[in-house]
């Protein structure tokens, strides 16, 4: 599919607002597929739905520019759960491996870094680097040593639950073979117990609070690197899931609210303000998180609390019911829980009851049981609230819970790529789960059915925020642009193309109390992505194709990917940065 520009002439002093028509397009309004196949937007609103010939013959005249999309997808633009925007950025501004494929390109890359930052006093920080491409999931300091012995090195794992670092991070901070597991982290060591690069969970806070501390402007250029980002793939609004210092990146709450100010907030974002693990003064914290939601912004809201249960399955800190397998068998252990079940319970009812909408990381099925336990004891202390409360992963979920979010109205956050047999999955997951508990994996159509709401995210810079990607896994649950070759991760749990564009549109919507982002109607303000072609015409297992051409973020015209046309003559155009209502006058 493709879409071509159509430039329309505007008379020198037309009182008529600037247009853009979108005909010939399939359009999915966020709930539904419509009869319509054109919309008209009109300084930034959506002003009329109908056929092509109609819009174009009552809006096109006069308008400054039409797109013909020739049959391809026109959907709201996406709004990403679970995502964090500005760690994401800082990354991809520093040492990022997100790229790599296998531990040699990874020590490649980092050594590329080294060198162009030569000259350059200090750490060598950024992240992206893969589990399943080391033995156990456990890079090594040597490794690095090999690199670059005189900069100390911290590389956050693509999954933010570990780091890799180098023997000069692990002198400076001060860890041995005498250091302990800090409570909450867990230290990787050879067999005599000495330190050997990867630190887990909370012990990689040991030489994460080393680091310089981040600027102003550096958050501000991580901000806008990852807006920039995010809306090249259609997504216009997203949920930030922590806001707040976290595993050595700084509190992007200023940030945004700077942003917002001064203009430069082109997405609608809610932020998940982050509850410390250390925190124990609920009353205390409590207050803190109300100072800050409320703040009004324009494009930046921090009303959710964001609470991480535990840890993740491949390093077996993901809080299980039953004992992790080794080597086939039962008995290493249950993983992490960041909260005793009282205290979390306390918590979430007191955060319930100020009006904060809560966010849960949720990964192991103790921890997916647990977090349930707290919002039925959150319901039942405040039967009149109206929390639109959520949990995010869900990697494991035992099945009898599969009725309670429906029944506690908690919303199911899904990041679907990770659902399907990719290497991680076979090597770091499956051994340790065992063939009863991996059958448990990601219940997307079973939540679904058992009328749980959905929602979609990335937790970009964990996988890709590409909706695209996501989509494709949650439908085939086959790995999105893999071989082709494995099997599908049960794939009675997949999810109909209708449906997880529903989760990615107005369910995620739904969460950030922006119903109307997540929709294609009159009246709105125009959300809007424009795919490169109708994937509900093409296989399913071209899902992953699917490539993002034309984002519009609050009427405003953010991405552009088209190819370029070469119009007979002269014609007015529409400035990214600007409204898509500004006029352009004088067009020869």
């Amino acid at each position: 599919m493709r879409s071509d520009v159509e430039h329309i002439e505007v008379r020198a002093g037309s009182s008529r607002a600037e247009t853009l028509v979108i005909h010939h397009a399939r359009i999915f309004d966020g709930l539904e597929v419509l009869d319509a196949d054109a919309v008209a937007i009109v300084e930034g609103t959506v002003v009329a739905l109908g056929n092509s010939s109609d819009i174009l013959e009552n809006h096109a005249p006069h308008g400054i520019q039409s797109v013909d999309a020739h049959g391809a997808l026109l959907t709201p633009g996406f709004i990403d759960a679970h995502v964090h925007a500005v760690f994401g950025g800082m990354e991809r501004l520093g040492c990022d491996l997100s790229e790599a494929v296998g531990a040699p390109e990874a020590l490649r890359l980092v050594a590329d870094y080294a060198k162009q930052t030569a000259g350059v006093d200090g750490w060598i920080s950024g992240g992206g680097w893969t589990m399943s491409d080391f033995p156990g999931g456990a890079p090594l300091a040597t490794d690095l040593d090999a690199i670059i012995a005189d900069r100390a090195v911290f590389l956050m794992s693509r999954d933010h639950h570990s780091a890799w670092v180098n023997s000069l991070a692990l002198r400076r901070a001060g860890i041995t073979g005498a250091t302990p597991d800090p409570s909450g982290g867990r230290i990787e060591r050879d067999t005599a117990g000495n330190p050997t690069g990867t630190l887990h969970e909370a012990a990689l806070d040991l030489v994460a609070e080393l680091l310089p501390e981040e600027s102003p402007e550096q958050l501000r250029r991580g901000l806008l690197e990852g807006q920039a980002y995010l809306h090249s793939l259609g997504i216009t609004g997203w949920q930030d899931a922590i806001v707040g210092n976290y595993s050595g990146h700084a509190d992007p709450y200023g940030t945004y609210r700077q942003a917002d100010t001064d203009g430069e907030l082109s997405a609608e974002v809610v932020g998940a303000l982050w509850w410390p693990r250390e925190a124990t003064d609920i009353d205390a914290q409590v207050h803190s998180l109300l100072l800050k939601s409320r703040q009004d912004g324009n494009r930046f809201r921090a009303t959710s609390v964001k609470f991480m249960l535990d840890g993740i399955i491949e390093s077996q800190t993901a809080a299980m019911a039953e004992p992790y397998h080794s080597c086939g068998c039962p008995g290493s252990g249950t993983g992490l829980n960041y909260f005793d079940p009282d205290f979390l319970a306390a918590a979430i009812t007191a955060v319930d009851a100020a009006g904060l909408d809560i966010h849960l990381h949720a990964i192991g099925d103790r921890a997916v049981s647990q977090g349930l336990d707290a919002f039925a004891a959150a319901r039942r202390a405040n039967p009149g609230s109206t929390g639109r409360h959520h949990m995010a992963h869900l990697q494991v979920v035992n099945p009898r819970d599969l009725k309670r979010f429906a029944a506690l109205n908690i919303t199911a956050n899904i990041q679907a790529l990770w659902a399907c047999n990719d290497q991680a999955m076979a090597e770091l997951t499956v051994p340790v789960l065992g063939p009863e508990r991996s059958a448990w994996q990601y219940p997307f159509k079973a939540l679904l059915q058992a009328g749980a709401p959905l929602a979609m995210g990335s937790d970009w810079p964990v996988s890709t925020p590409d909706p695209w990607q996501g989509i494709h896994t949650a439908v085939t649950r086959t790995e999105a642009g893999g071989p082709g070759t494995d099997p599908a991760l049960d794939p009675g749990q997949g999810l109909g193309l209708l449906d997880a564009l529903r989760a990615y549109t107005s369910g995620s919507a739904r969460l950030n109390r922006a119903e109307a982002t997540g929709r294609i109607m009159v009246g709105a303000r125009a959300n809007m992505a424009l795919a490169d072609r109708d994937p509900f015409a093409a296989p399913m297992q071209e899902l992953s194709l699917v490539a993002n051409l034309l984002t519009i973020a609050d009427g405003r015209l953010v991405h552009d990917a088209r190819p370029p046309t070469k119009p007979e003559s002269p014609a007015a155009s529409v400035d990214a940065r600007s409204p898509m209502s500004t006029p352009t006058e004088g067009a020869a």
